[in-house]
């Protein structure tokens, strides 16, 4: 454990909303202990950006890590030259110049099919019914997963995504966790004939024709679905929830004052859909008056950093003409998420200002509960009712 202040929360509050205590950290705690979830914390952006380039000390090898024990050992859990290998081999699926050239027509297209299946009673949530769909039907053909459904996805995603988070050790979200990697097992041996025989651009394919082992591919796809299903859905329907919340910032975008990607990137600056990164370390080591020891866990609070007040002027309003350079939505370092340009590309482009485009009068159900968010490791809106013009 480390020398640490310690602090505890009430986790069941910090679910409900980490930042009015991660904002307490930040002023006169920074780098904190906390019991609850058996982990210190670094919670300013400095402190985040210096030691996440850190790898000889803030270590992404977790070799009893639950991300490991339950999804295979991926690139995200591995440091130096292995990690890079992989990535070179993964990347080319996802750079900026591939989502240019083929991703993003597509994210057009399977967008476009979600809008126009949806039902002529002008009413619907957005989480499932827009926002999962849009990210689903995106990520099967990323992955080349493509005869699975977008609901399987979305389902295998949020298993892993608790089971990865899962620190007070539950045994139903842990069985729940392994019966989703096995149904991903079970889709990837299904889809792997008929890529041998007719490659595409998918990750399943590139990284089999490139001759990475099989175990390696079947980790770096459960990587993938738990982290680029959630991510996309709960920016596109959080980022549609603020502007239908913020209407001047709404008209700010509608009149071409700032553009879809500054709503995007604010948006995950506001309210991080990925929280926090964890680390081990991996030799003792003192920084910021704090002494850490081996084989301890930290976090990296992405959430707290990208409302660090050196850095954001009232960070809780939701801004789209802020200057959102100095946050850390997709990380820094040699971790910095590699589906960064996906994503951009999917939410950003296409999905937030596509629903605006087809639905007119577009506007939150009056009728429904007020929207609730959950989650502080991965955030989200749980439900986004939402209502529109019929014609």
């Amino acid at each position: 454990m480390s020398s640490a202040p310690v602090v505890s929360i009430d986790p069941a509050a910090f679910w409900a909303d980490p930042y009015p205590i991660l904002a307490e950290m930040r002023a006169s705690a920074p780098i904190c202990y906390v019991p609850e979830i058996g982990a210190t914390l670094i919670t300013r952006r400095d402190d985040i950006h210096i030691c996440e380039k850190n790898v000889a000390v803030f270590s992404s090898e977790q070799p009893g890590g639950l991300m490991n024990v339950l999804m295979g050992r991926n690139m995200m859990r591995k440091d130096g030259d292995e990690h890079r290998e992989e990535r070179f081999v993964y990347y080319p699926t996802i750079s900026p110049r591939k989502v240019e050239k083929i991703w993003a027509d597509l994210f057009i297209e399977l967008t476009d099919r979600v809008l126009d299946g949806f039902d002529s009673s002008g009413a619907t949530d957005l989480v499932p019914a827009y926002a999962t769909a849009v990210s689903g039907e995106a990520l099967k053909a990323i992955t080349g997963l493509t005869q699975v459904t977008y609901q399987d996805l979305d389902a295998w995603s949020q298993a892993m995504i608790d089971g990865v988070a899962n620190y007070t050790g539950d045994p139903e979200i842990e069985k729940i966790c392994n019966a989703a990697t096995a149904a991903i097992d079970t889709a990837i041996d299904q889809r792997l004939p008929e890529l041998h025989k007719k490659p595409d651009a998918s990750l399943l394919s590139v990284m089999t024709q490139a001759g990475m082992p099989e175990d390696k591919v079947r980790a770096n796809i459960k990587l993938t679905i738990s982290g680029g299903q959630n991510e996309p859905r709960d920016a596109i329907a959080g980022a549609i929830w603020a502007l239908l919340t913020h209407p001047e910032q709404l008209d700010f975008v509608m009149s071409g004052a700032v553009s879809w990607q500054q709503v995007f990137e604010e948006y995950c600056r506001w309210i991080a859909p990925i929280g926090m990164s964890p680390r081990r370390i991996a030799v003792d080591h003192s920084y910021g008056d704090v002494d850490f020891e081996a084989e301890e866990r930290v976090f990296f609070m992405f959430s707290s950093a990208n409302r660090d007040e050196k850095y954001f002027s009232d960070p809780e309003r939701f801004d789209t003409t802020r200057d959102t350079g100095a946050a850390l939505t997709f990380g820094a370092g040699p971790h910095f998420c590699a589906g960064a340009a996906a994503s951009r590309s999917l939410v950003g482009d296409v999905a937030i200002p596509k629903i605006f485009e087809r639905l007119t009068e577009l506007h939150l159900d009056d009728e429904a509960s007020p929207v609730k968010f959950g989650g502080w490791a991965f955030r989200g809106p749980l439900a986004v009712p939402v209502a529109w013009g019929q014609g």
